[in-house]
C-alpha cells in the first residue's frame, strides 16, 4: 500500500491502524485506513449499494459519487480527517469516516474535542456486524487522535444504524430535531461498552470456530489416485467417520473427467465443485498452497486446514511463509487451522467428521481437546479411547483441535467456542505457548466459571516456544504463569497422564463440596497408601475403613452407602484389590454394587482405586463389553483406537506429523483365572484403568453447568449460570492410589474457587487516595525522561499519594552523620548498609538493631566498617526503629505479555530460594488480597505459629490493596518494590520501597476487537 503524497496530508500513512476483525457471522475482515489509491475501489463499492442505503447516508437521493466526493472521502489527514475502510479480497464492503468539528459545528482542529461519524455498509453484508466493528476502530483511533466525543446524525428509519450506537455502551445523550435524530456520545470505555465488546468478540469468534467443525460441505485438496499419501487418508478418514455432510476429492492430477474416487466426485480444481465448499483441508506441497488458497478464496470458502509442513516450524524462510499465508487467508475472510496441523474432529451426529490423520473417530462423548502437537493431540485421543469406556459414553470426545503452528486459529478461540457449547463439558488442552497470556486468562476465569478447564503446559522450562509459534515476551518465571492461570480457575497439571485423569474424574462425577474424603476397601495397605496421598496433596481424609479381603459384593455396597450418607464426608475413594482367580462374574457383580450405592446420592464424586493382578485386567474389559455401543454410520460398532497406527506420509520433506508419543503395551491374551474364593469379589480394570460405568443412559450425567446463553442485541447475558442438577455418572478407576487423589485435589481446589468465584469480593475506594494529585505527579516525573527509578523523596511522595506511608531513611556517609540523623529520628534506631551487595541481606551482617544510645551507635557504625570496607562502600542508612514483627516483601510489576501482577511473600533468603511467593493479577479484590497472604507455604508464620503473636494481618491486605489501586489507576508505574514491610500484632512500617516509571506497555484488550497479527 502506498503512502498518500497530498499536500493537506499531515501524517504518514498510520500502518498500527491496520487490523484484521472477526464478524458477526464467523467470517473476517480486513480494517484500514482509506488512502488515494483507493478512489476505484471507493466508486466500485459505492455502485453495490442500495438506493435506500444511500439515502439513508445523505438524507437525499445520491446515486453516485461526484469526483469531489471521491476525492473528499480518499484525502485525509490521518487527524481531523479519517476514513477506515473494511475489505474482504481487496474490495470495500463498508466504510467509516470522521470529521472533527468545532462548538459551531464547523471544521476545526485540536483542541477541539468532537467529531461528526458516519457509516456505509454495502447492503450484502448488512447483518454482520461490519459496523459495530468499524464503531470500535475508529472510536480508537479518534481517541488516540484526542477526539473524546462523536456525533452523529441518523434518519428515524434507519433503525440499524441506530441500534449499531446505542449497543455499543458508550454514555450517551440523544435528541430529534428537524426530523433527524442526533447521538452524542463519549468515546471513554466504560465498564458497558467493554462487556459488550467482549461478548461480540466471544460470540465472533466462537460461531468462527463452529463455521469450521460444523460445515455442510468439506473439500480434500491433494487427494491422490492411489491409497496412501496424507490427502488419501484424511479423504479415508472422512468417509470412514459417516461425515453427513457433502465430501469431494479435488487434485489437478486427476485426468479430464475424472467422477469419483471410492465414490467421493472428484475434481480437478475447487472452482469446479457444483455449490458451496465450507472447509478445505489443503493436504498439497507448501509451494502449492498459495494457489490454492486463492481459488478457495475465490470460491468463497469459509475456513481451511492446512496439513502442509515447511513453514515457520522450518526456519526463516518458512516464517515469511507462513506470514503470507496467514495474510492471503485473511484477504479473502476466511481462518486457518495450521499450517503443520494435525486436523480436527467433531463426533456430533449430526457432523462426525474426522478431518484429521487420526484413523478413527473417537468415542463421542463430553469431553473437548486442544493440542498444539499433532503426537501429543494423538497420544490423548488414545488414552481416552482406553480409559473412556462405559455404558453412557460420556467421557468420550465432543470436539478435537490439533492446531499445528496456530498462526491463525489459537486455543484462545477454542475456548471462545467451547464457552457456550452446549456438547462439551470439561475441555483439556495441551499448550506449548501460550501467545496472549492477557486474553488467555480472560477467557480462562469465563470459561473456569461454567465448565472446568484442564492445562498441561509443555516448554515451560525451555526458556523459548517451539518454532513456528509466535508468543509475546515475559519476564514471569513458569511458576507465577501457573499462580496466574490457577487464579484464573485454570486446573493447571504437568502431564498428559494428569491430563486425563483429572478430565475424566470431572466429566464422570460432581464436584466435591469441601477435602473431607472417606476411604473404604478391601486392603489396609491400599486404604493407608490413599490416606497418605490425601494428606500429601491438602485433603482431610478419615482414617480409612477395612473391609477385608473377604468383603463381598454387598459389603462395598453398604459400606459406599454410609460414607456417602454421611455429613462430615465430600467425596470417597474406594479402594480394591482382587482375589486370586476371580471371576468376571465377580468383576460384574463389584461393579454394579459401587454402581447402585453411587446412584443412591449423586452430588459427591466416588473415586476407584484397584489393583491389577494376573488375568484380571480382561475380566472388566469383557464385562463391559456386553454394553450397548454407540452405532457407527452404518449401524456397526465403530473399532477402537489404533494408535499403533503409522501417520502417513506427509507431503514435504519435513515431515510435521510424527508417531504418537506414548503407544499402549501391546495385548496379551491371559490365562484362564481360576476360581473365586467362597465369599470374595474383585475389580479389575485395565493396566491404564478403565470404568464403572453407573448410567444406563447417555443423557443420564451432566456433572458441570453450562453457561447462560447471551442476551439479545450483543448485550452481556445477567444472572448467575444455571447449574444442572447432579446426576452419577461412570465411577472413575485408577491403577495408583496417588493418580486417584492428585485428580481428586485438583476437583477440590477447583470447586473451592468456583465457590468463591461467585462471590468474587469488590475493590475498595480509599477516601485518602489522591489520584488526581498521583497523575499530575507521575506526568511530572515522566517529563525527565522515558524511563526511570524514582529516588526516596518522589517515592515517599508517590506511594503517600496511595496511602502507604515509608518509614523515612537518612544517609549516614560519616559517623558524625549518623548521630545526627538519629538525634533527629529518636531513638532507639537502625543502622543498615544499602550497597548493591548488602541491601535486604540482614543475614549477611549488614544491619545493627536496636541502637539505643550514641554509644552503641558509634560503635556499630565502626563494626561495618571494619567488616565491609569504607562508608562510601556500605552507603549507611539510619531509621527509627519499627515495631517488631514479620518481615515480609510486596512487589507488583507490568508484564507485557500477562499484565499487572502483584505478589507477596516474607523477606530473606530462604522464601526467594524455594520460590515461596504468591501472585494475583491487578487489580485485586479484597478477597483476592486475603488469600494471597494465605497462601504462601510459611503463611503460618503470619497467624501465630509455635505460640508467637498473630500479626495484623488486616492492615496487610489494605496494604496490598492499595498497592494494586495504584498499578491499575496508572499503568505508568511499571513497578513497585516494598521491602522489607514488617507486619506487627498492630499496624505495619514499610521501612523500604522503590518505584519506576516507564511509558506503560501497549494493551490490546482494551481496545478493538482484532486478531493477533503474526
Amino acid at each position: 500500500m502506498q503512502i498518500p503524497a497530498d499536500p493537506q496530508d499531515r501524517h504518514e500513512y498510520p500502518a498500527h491502524w491496520e487490523a484484521d476483525v472477526v464478524l458477526r457471522d464467523g467470517g473476517t475482515a480486513r480494517v484500514r485506513p482509506i488512502v488515494v489509491d483507493d478512489a476505484d475501489r471507493l466508486v466500485s463499492f459505492y455502485e453495490q449499494v442500495s438506493d435506500e442505503s444511500k439515502y439513508y447516508r445523505f438524507f437525499a437521493p445520491y446515486p453516485r459519487l461526484s469526483a469531489k466526493d471521491v476525492h473528499r472521502f480518499t484525502h485525509h489527514d490521518f487527524v481531523d480527517r479519517v476514513g477506515l475502510a473494511a475489505t474482504i479480497g481487496g474490495e470495500f464492503i463498508a466504510t467509516v469516516r470522521y470529521d472533527r468539528i468545532g462548538p459551531d459545528g464547523m471544521p476545526a482542529s485540536a483542541p477541539a474535542d468532537e467529531a461528526e461519524v458516519a457509516f456505509l455498509v454495502q447492503d450484502a453484508h448488512q447483518g454482520r456486524g461490519v459496523a459495530s466493528a468499524l464503531l470500535e476502530h475508529i472510536a480508537a483511533v479518534a481517541r488516540e487522535r484526542g477526539i473524546r466525543r462523536f456525533a452523529a446524525e441518523v434518519l428515524p428509519a434507519n433503525t440499524k444504524m441506530i441500534k449499531v450506537f446505542t449497543d455499543a455502551g458508550y454514555t450517551q445523550k440523544r435528541s430529534f430535531e428537524d426530523g433527524v435524530v442526533r447521538l452524542e456520545f463519549d468515546l471513554e470505555p466504560t465498564d458497558r461498552s467493554l462487556a459488550v465488546q467482549r461478548a461480540r468478540e466471544q460470540r465472533a469468534e466462537g460461531r468462527s470456530v463452529r463455521r469450521l467443525l460444523t460445515p455442510g460441505s468439506v473439500a480434500v485438496i491433494g487427494v491422490g489416485r492411489a491409497p496412501g499419501g496424507v490427502g488419501r487418508s484424511v479423504l479415508d478418514n472422512i468417509r470412514a467417520a459417516g461425515f453427513t455432510g457433502r465430501l469431494h476429492a479435488v487434485n489437478r492430477a486427476f485426468p479430464e473427467g475424472a467422477a469419483d474416487i471410492d465414490g467421493v466426485p472428484a475434481h480437478r480444481s475447487v472452482r469446479e465443485v457444483d455449490g458451496p465448499v465450507d472447509l478445505a483441508v489443503l493436504a498439497v506441497p507448501a509451494g502449492q498452497v498459495p494457489e490454492v488458497v486463492a481459488e478457495c478464496g475465490e470460491h468463497g470458502v469459509q475456513g481451511l486446514v492446512v496439513l502442509s509442513a515447511g513453514y515457520a516450524e522450518s526456519g526463516p524462510e518458512g516464517k515469511d511463509r507462513q506470514r503470507e499465508l496467514l495474510h492471503q487467508v485473511r484477504a479473502y475472510g476466511m481462518r486457518l487451522i495450521g499450517p503443520n496441523a494435525f486436523g480436527i474432529i467433531n463426533t456430533s451426529p449430526e457432523v462426525r467428521l474426522n478431518a484429521s490423520l487420526a484413523p478413527e473417530l473417537p468415542r463421542p462423548g463430553r469431553i473437548g481437546l486442544f493440542a498444539q502437537s499433532g503426537a501429543i493431540g494423538i497420544a490423548l485421543l488414545s488414552r481416552l479411547e482406553r480409559r473412556g469406556g462405559g455404558v453412557t459414553g460420556i467421557t468420550g470426545v465432543s470436539t478435537f483441535v490439533a492446531s499445528g503452528n496456530r498462526a491463525d486459529v489459537s486455543g484462545n478461540d477454542v475456548l471462545q467456542y467451547w464457552y457456550d457449547d452446549p456438547d462439551t463439558d470439561v475441555a483439556l488442552m495441551y499448550l506449548e505457548s501460550i501467545g496472549n497470556p492477557r486474553k488467555f486468562t480472560r477467557l480462562a476465569r469465563r470459561t473456569a466459571a461454567a465448565k472446568p478447564l484442564v492445562v498441561v503446559q509443555g516448554t515451560r522450562h525451555a526458556g523459548a516456544a517451539p518454532q513456528g509459534h509466535a508468543v509475546r515476551a515475559t519476564r514471569l518465571p513458569s511458576e507465577t504463569v501457573s499462580a496466574l492461570l490457577r487464579q484464573a480457575g485454570v486446573i493447571r497439571v504437568d502431564t498428559i497422564t494428569e491430563l486425563v485423569d483429572t478430565g475424566l474424574l470431572l466429566a464422570r462425577q460432581p464436584l466435591p463440596a469441601g477435602p473431607r474424603v472417606a476411604i473404604l476397601g478391601n486392603s489396609e495397605s491400599l486404604g493407608l497408601l490413599t490416606y497418605d496421598a490425601c494428606l500429601s496433596e491438602g485433603l482431610r481424609p478419615a482414617p480409612p475403613q477395612d473391609l477385608t479381603t473377604a468383603a463381598s459384593p454387598e459389603d462395598f455396597r453398604r459400606a459406599l452407602a454410609r460414607a456417602l450418607a454421611d455429613d462430615g464426608c465430600d467425596a470417597v475413594v474406594v479402594t480394591a484389590i482382587p482375589a486370586i482367580g476371580e471371576t468376571p462374574a465377580g468383576d460384574e457383580a463389584l461393579a454394579e454394587a459401587l454402581r447402585s450405592a453411587a446412584a443412591g446420592t449423586a452430588a459427591k464424586p466416588v473415586l476407584v482405586v484397584h489393583v491389577e493382578l494376573g488375568g484380571l485386567a480382561e475380566a472388566l474389559s469383557a464385562a463391559t463389553s456386553t454394553a450397548p455401543q454407540a452405532a457407527g454410520p452404518t449401524g456397526t460398532t465403530p473399532p477402537t483406537a489404533t494408535p499403533n497406527t503409522p501417520a502417513p506420509t506427509t507431503p514435504s520433506a519435513s515431515a510435521p506429523y510424527a508417531a504418537p508419543a506414548e503407544t499402549p503395551p501391546p495385548t496379551t491374551t491371559p490365562a484362564a483365572p481360576a476360581p473365586a474364593a467362597p465369599g470374595t469379589t474383585t475389580l479389575s480394570p485395565a493396566a491404564q484403568g478403565t470404568t464403572t460405568p453407573v448410567s444406563p443412559t447417555p443423557q443420564a450425567a451432566t456433572p458441570v453447568p453450562t453457561p447462560t446463553p447471551q442476551a439479545p442485541n450483543d448485550q452481556p447475558a445477567e444472572g448467575p449460570l444455571t447449574e444442572a442438577p447432579p446426576t452419577p455418572g461412570p465411577l472413575p478407576a485408577y491403577p495408583a492410589a496417588e493418580r486417584a487423589v492428585r485428580a481428586l485435589a485438583e476437583a477440590v481446589r477447583y470447586g473451592q474457587w468456583r465457590r468463591e468465584a461467585a462471590a468474587p469480593g469488590r475493590v475498595p475506594e480509599y477516601d485518602d487516595i489522591d489520584e488526581k494529585g498521583a497523575a499530575r505527579l507521575v506526568d511530572g516525573l515522566l517529563a525527565r525522561g522515558q524511563g526511570l527509578t524514582l529516588d526516596a523523596d518522589d517515592t515517599c511522595a508517590l506511594l503517600g499519594r496511595y496511602g502507604v506511608t515509608v518509614q523515612r531513611a537518612l544517609p549516614a556517609p560519616t559517623p558524625g552523620a549518623a548521630v545526627a540523623a538519629a538525634r533527629d529520628l529518636g531513638y532507639p534506631v537502625a543502622l543498615k548498609a544499602t550497597a548493591p551487595h548488602l541491601r535486604h541481606r540482614a543475614d549477611l551482617g549488614g544491619v545493627r538493631l536496636d541502637l539505643a544510645d550514641e554509644e552503641q551507635l558509634l560503635r556499630a557504625y565502626s563494626e561495618l566498617s571494619e567488616l565491609f570496607g569504607m562508608p562510601e562502600e556500605l552507603r549507611p542508612v539510619v531509621q527509627r526503629m519499627a515495631p517488631r514483627g514479620v518481615d515480609t516483601v510486596v512487589r507488583a510489576v507490568i508484564d507485557p505479555a500477562a499484565g499487572a501482577v502483584l505478589s507477596f511473600g516474607l523477606a530473606g533468603a530462604a522464601s526467594q530460594l524455594l520460590g515461596d511467593t504468591a501472585h494475583r493479577l491487578i487489580p485485586v479484590a479484597d478477597r483476592e488480597a486475603a488469600s494471597l497472604i494465605r497462601s504462601i507455604r510459611t503463611a503460618p508464620l503470619l497467624f501465630g505459629w509455635r505460640g508467637s503473636a498473630p500479626v495484623d494481618t488486616p492492615a496487610l491486605e489494605e496494604l496490598l490493596l492499595r498497592v494494586s489501586r495504584l498499578v491499575d489507576d496508572h499503568p505508568e508505574v511499571v513497578a513497585v518494590t516494598l521491602e522489607p514491610v514488617v507486619v506487627a500484632p498492630h499496624d505495619l512500617t514499610v521501612l523500604g520501597a522503590s518505584v519506576r516509571l516507564a511509558p506503560p506497555p501497549a494493551r490490546d484488550d482494551l481496545g478493538p476487537r482484532t486478531l493477533p497479527a503474526y
